[in-house]
């Protein structure tokens, strides 16, 4: 398995807009707007309303995600003038490992309900842009199944943390995601019950539900999983496709939370980093440097696990200074274009990841359409370095000097 990309030369960002002006002169359009606020109306349109409902929608009233779409708006962006440099240098180190970009796709589960392609395209996508894939535990398809998808590409894996009671699953879960070439695990906190979310709920659609795999691959092809289920019930799980798939995310959303002393389960089980996502607290960010943990990923759930919290982006700083030093800060919530990635790693982050623009863009046109926000994305990042005179994306050259707070 590759660590880095250094097996392929990832394309310039900015030869995307070049491309589409080339295609201009022989009267083509882009097939996909390239508008990144069109992609949520565009994949509305090509989505069922249960699968609508669910990757739109929030908790309670949207307030927390609403309060992340508006953070970006209070920092604005100094340009620098005169600076004589060539295209912004967009190459990252985080973990000890090389990253063509400072993004990745963060886990989104259940992606065939908005794409046949579903893990399949997502995790394509990202080996052909060069950014890292992150794969859910509560994806559509077995972690054998995405590692052939995505071949070559940088796969991490995220765990919806079973109770300790379910230890023996939690390691094959750890074992497969290794033996599969995910370098980094991402533990998620704050989904170890479902939100309440309106949207899903007027729908009477829990995707986890559903007897089919979609959510649940991952435990109908664990061994360890499937061995106890036909110990129990006397069947194997696709004779029962109702009764494992209940079971199954009864196991990923155990109803209540781990504590900060079953961190050694997952060291003893993990040789290489692991990264706390859903740290929102300077406290909560103390501990996680405290117990050893390599990184943190400053995120709410973009909204959709908690009504009436604060925005990702506000904490970002705070906790940057509190613990900065110490461990690996990544980010997500909100992220929407090219600036509000630039206005993320100014504040601290090293690497935001990418969430529900992806997955519209695979409701759009499956590898394609994911390629394309991608490409946007970068292709606007870069651009927008460029255009205020930041040589790279290295905390010597990006940092919070470059923004202004306007929340007047």
């Amino acid at each position: 398995m590759y660590r880095n990309y250094s097996w392929y030369k990832a394309t310039e960002p900015k030869t995307y807009e070049s491309e589409i002006y080339d295609n201009g002169l022989k009267f083509e359009r882009p097939s996909i707007s390239v508008d990144p606020q069109s992609w949520e109306p565009l994949a509305i349109d090509r989505m069922s309303k249960d699968a609508t409902g669910y990757i739109y929608g929030s908790a309670g009233t949207r307030e927390t995600t609403d309060k992340n779409d508006k953070s970006y708006k209070k920092w604005s962006i100094i340009p620098r003038r005169l600076v004589k440099s060539g295209f912004p240098n967009l190459s990252t180190k985080v973990f000890g490992m090389d990253y063509s970009f400072p993004i990745a796709l963060a886990p989104i589960g259940v992606q065939m309900i908005f794409n046949p392609e579903g893990e399949r395209g997502s995790s394509r996508a990202a080996t052909l842009e060069h950014v890292p894939y992150i794969i859910s535990t509560a994806s559509s398809l077995s972690f054998e199944e995405i590692a052939k998808s995505s071949g070559p590409g940088e796969r991490w894996y995220q765990l919806y943390w079973p109770s300790n009671e379910n230890n023996d699953i939690t390691a094959s879960l750890l074992k497969r995601a290794k033996d599969t070439g995910c370098k980094v695990l991402v533990v998620t906190l704050d989904t170890y019950i479902l939100g309440w979310r309106p949207s899903d709920m007027d729908n009477g659609y829990d995707p986890f539900l559903k007897p089919d795999q979609v959510g649940v691959a991952l435990g109908f092809s664990d061994p360890v999983f499937r061995k106890r289920f036909k110990e129990e019930h006397g069947v194997e799980v696709e004779q029962d496709l109702h009764k494992a798939a209940r079971e199954f995310s009864s196991i990923i959303f155990p109803g209540i939370s781990h504590d900060w002393e079953d961190l050694k389960f997952l060291r003893e089980h993990w040789d290489g980093p692991i990264v706390l996502k859903g740290i929102m607290s300077v406290p909560d960010a103390k501990k996680a440097a405290e117990h050893g943990m390599q990184g943190i990923i400053v995120s709410n759930h973009g909204g959709r696990q908690q009504d009436g919290g604060v925005a990702s982006l506000t904490m970002l700083p705070k906790i940057v200074d509190a613990v900065g030093d110490k461990l690996e800060i990544l980010f997500d919530s909100g992220i929407r274009c090219g600036a509000d990635i630039v206005k993320a790693l100014a504040l601290g982050a090293k690497m935001v990841l990418i969430g529900r623009p992806y997955a519209y863009g695979l409701a759009i046109a499956g590898t394609k359409g994911v390629s394309h926000v991608i490409r946007c994305l970068l292709g606007d990042l870069e651009l927008t370095l460029h255009l205020s005179g930041v040589p790279s994306v290295s905390p010597k050259d990006l940092n919070r000097d470059l923004l202004l707070l306007e929340d007047n």
